[in-house]
């Protein structure tokens, strides 16, 4: 099939839509109806086949025709795809032993009545092809639109492999290097058919052996494809479909493109995990072991993210995360917990659409495990109030005019009764302005726990938390841990 220099190559025009076309009154007498034009060609040479490219529609008034059965297996030799035999001036009708040979060697013959030029069915073939250019181009278009649409989602490897699947109805999936699935849409195949498809990845993955870019095969009816991702990491995508058109492969390779960009943040799993235990290292360890891994000057912002159709995240979803935030540090792989995203500088966190995100503060690396807790606390926050952002702010105001020292003192002092959950309780809960429900969200708890915790900090303070000068001075004291 040719390629066009731009958008996907021609589909080809069915027989029986030219035959369809009733003011050039063409008939079909011999062989079948279901053959496919992708040219058309005149010629009265006794042997065209030295010039023909295979699928043309050949059109000839039989002028030195003297073999019917040699010219016809000749014409199938080199791939035509029909013949059309034009009546009068040469003969009076079609040859039967032209019929008769078309026949025997399954070639579409076409009677072309005296009434139309050769030229008229040129141009009318040339007008089909236009027309399912003009669909193909539309509605590779609406794929690659969709498929963009899609990339931009927060779950956008699942959403691109989801529109690929309804694009070019089948299935479509992410293999690794390996051959396992790390996501899937469309029907499950057959075993026979999976296992066709592992065998297709293994084909295009790198190697010692300079690898294909593409491999095609047909398992039970099933036209299989994979097509190597960029980046070194051994990705495949491996498509299984009923049927193909022409523009399919250009559609695949817009998938090919997306995918390729979308999975570079995490230099494959192996690295991802590396991420994720790097992220963890400087979130938990010694401050003092820190600083020495990173920039000793710069500042970090730690990031907690869920997403907000409550899915959990993968480490491709979470590492399109990251690079949405200008970071390779993520922790996707501790269950349904947060995702956790260290940012180097300050004032680059924004929102990021299908994300709930509780930042940090921007701190020096010595820091990054006090900056944790409160990302923490802010993704909570976000939660309960359905922000999409909530950065915890340092404390300003007349607040950071407290003397440090004594203010912390007086701070440890007045919540020592107070264990860790119950001044986290309450920490929460002033800052959601009292509100038990959506304290509740915030700390994944039941809307009673939090009255209950509340009352016992208020039993063990023996103060009354309706006071709005008791809730001051807690809070203030709460802001100085």
């Amino acid at each position: 099939m040719p390629d066009s220099p731009v958008g996907p190559p021609t589909p080809p025009v069915p027989l029986a839509g030219l035959l369809a076309l009733e003011e050039l009154g063409l008939r079909l007498i011999a062989g079948p109806a279901d053959a496919e034009l992708l040219w058309v060609h005149t010629s009265e040479m006794a042997d065209p086949y030295p010039y023909l490219l295979g699928g043309e529609l050949l059109l000839s008034a039989g002028v030195l025709l003297a073999d019917p059965d040699t010219y016809v297996a000749r014409l199938v030799e080199a791939g035509a795809a029909a013949l059309g035999f034009g009546v009068r001036p040469v003969h009076e009708a079609v040859p039967p032993a032209l019929v008769a040979a078309c026949d025997r060697h399954g070639l579409p013959l076409v009677e072309v009545p005296p009434g139309t030029p050769f030229t008229a069915i040129a141009r009318a073939v040339w007008g089909l092809m236009a027309a399912a250019r003009h669909r193909e181009l539309r509605r590779v278009t609406r794929a690659q639109q969709a498929l963009a649409t899609a990339a931009a989602r927060p779950d956008p490897i699942p959403a691109v492999l989801h529109q690929l699947a309804v694009r070019l109805p089948g299935r479509a999936a992410l293999l690794a290097a390996g051959g396992e699935e790390l996501h899937a849409a469309g029907p499950p195949p057959a075993p026979e058919v999976r296992a066709a498809l592992a065998r297709l990845a293994r084909v295009v993955a790198p190697g010692a052996r300079p690898a294909p870019a593409s491999a095609t095969d047909t398992v039970g009816g099933s036209h299989l494809s994979a097509y190597a991702l960029g980046g070194g990491q051994g990705l495949a995508l491996t498509l299984a479909t009923d049927h193909r058109e022409a523009g399919d492969r250009t559609v695949a390779g817009i998938a090919v493109v997306l995918l390729s960009l979308l999975a570079a943040p995490h230099q494959g799993a192996g690295a991802a995990a590396r991420s994720a235990a790097l992220v963890r290292l400087l979130l938990g360890t010694d401050p003092a072991d820190v600083a020495p891994l990173l920039d000793g000057d710069g500042r970090w912002t730690v990031v907690h993210a869920r997403r907000t159709d409550g899915a959990a995240a993968d480490p491709l979803t979470a590492g399109a995360l990251g690079a949405a935030l200008g970071s390779a540090l993520v922790d996707a792989e501790r269950g349904d917990e947060a995702v956790r995203v260290l940012v180097p500088g300050a004032d680059r966190v924004t929102p990021q659409p299908g994300w709930t995100l509780g930042a940090s503060a921007p701190v020096p690396a010595d820091a990054l495990e006090a900056a944790g807790i409160r990302a923490a606390r802010a993704l909570g926050r976000a939660e309960a109030t359905r922000a999409p952002l909530v950065a915890d702010a340092p404390v300003s105001g007349l607040a950071a005019l407290l003397p440090p020292g004594p203010a912390a003192d007086r701070a440890r002092e007045l919540l020592a009764p107070l264990t860790e959950p119950l001044a986290e309780t309450l920490r929460c809960w002033l800052s959601l302005h009292g509100s038990w429900d959506r304290t509740a969200v915030a700390l994944s708890v039941h809307r009673n726990t939090v009255r209950q915790r509340i009352a016992r900090c208020g039993a063990l303070l023996g103060t009354d938390l309706d006071d709005m000068d008791v809730r001051t001075e807690l809070w203030l004291a709460l802001r100085q841990e």
